[in-house]
């Protein structure tokens, strides 16, 4: 019997479910899902950078009540997200994963680059993207990887926004100095894992992003390095 047009069913998109259009027939994922996996793909290394340089100022973090040592200056406060993200088995570990898979598939040789995850982020997205169009095409898998690239991109977004809403700690005195006086401010300064800006509520005096944190840090130790803030 021959099949009538109620039976017929239009292909989909592997990824979303969307029926494909007629222009589209015969791949796998339907070109909004690439263009969006695209992007996704082409903003990753500028997150992942962000989230490393926050992960750099967490580094040895102390736990509360631990026994100090080292800088004198309390740490940024810890989020595991972001040190689990840009460290092994994060970030570039999954974008290598799925980057071996399509090698593998298309018989090319594993992903030559094996550095660092601030030097292999940019090159696994940068293969990713070139490849996303065979990828939608033929690729059996490209349902979980459009999929594994959405959670992580949202993973890295919402670790660099600070979703969660961390609440504030001390982080050491403000450093500042007083033109007319010569006294040190000596404020005690808070901040959030979920902002990079901190701001003394009593000089007014404000370090913006990461770069500034680290003119802060090198600040409040030259201060109790002259005893000029405990």
């Amino acid at each position: 019997m021959n099949d009538t047009a109620a039976d017929y069913s239009r292909p989909a998109c592997e990824a979303c479910g969307h029926e494909l259009w007629v222009s589209e027939a015969g791949r796998r994922a339907c070109r909004p899902c690439e263009d969006k996996t695209a992007k996704r793909l082409a903003e990753l290394p500028g997150i992942f950078a962000q989230l490393n340089t926050t992960a750099s100022l967490m580094r040895g973090a102390r736990k509360v009540g631990a026994a100090t040592s080292g800088s004198r200056v309390p740490p940024i406060p810890p989020r595991l997200e972001v040190l689990s993200l840009v460290a092994a088995g994060g970030v570039a570990t999954r974008l290598r994963d799925i980057e071996d898979a399509w090698r593998a598939a298309l018989g090319w040789t594993i992903a030559p680059w094996r550095g660092s995850p601030a030097e292999s982020v940019p090159e696994h997205t940068k293969f990713l993207i070139n490849n996303l169009p065979w990828a939608c095409d033929a690729y059996d898998s490209i349902d979980q990887d459009i999929d594994d690239i959405r959670r992580l991109h949202a993973e890295c977004a919402a670790a660099l926004t600070g979703e969660r809403r961390p609440g504030r700690v001390n982080i050491g005195l403000c450093p500042i100095t007083d033109e007319e006086t010569g006294a040190v401010c000596g404020t005690q300064l808070t901040a959030s894992a979920g902002s990079p800006r901190i701001q003394c509520g009593n000089c007014g005096s404000a370090w913006p992003d990461m770069a500034a944190w680290r003119d802060l840090r090198r600040a409040q130790e030259a201060a109790i390095e002259r005893g000029e803030a405990a």
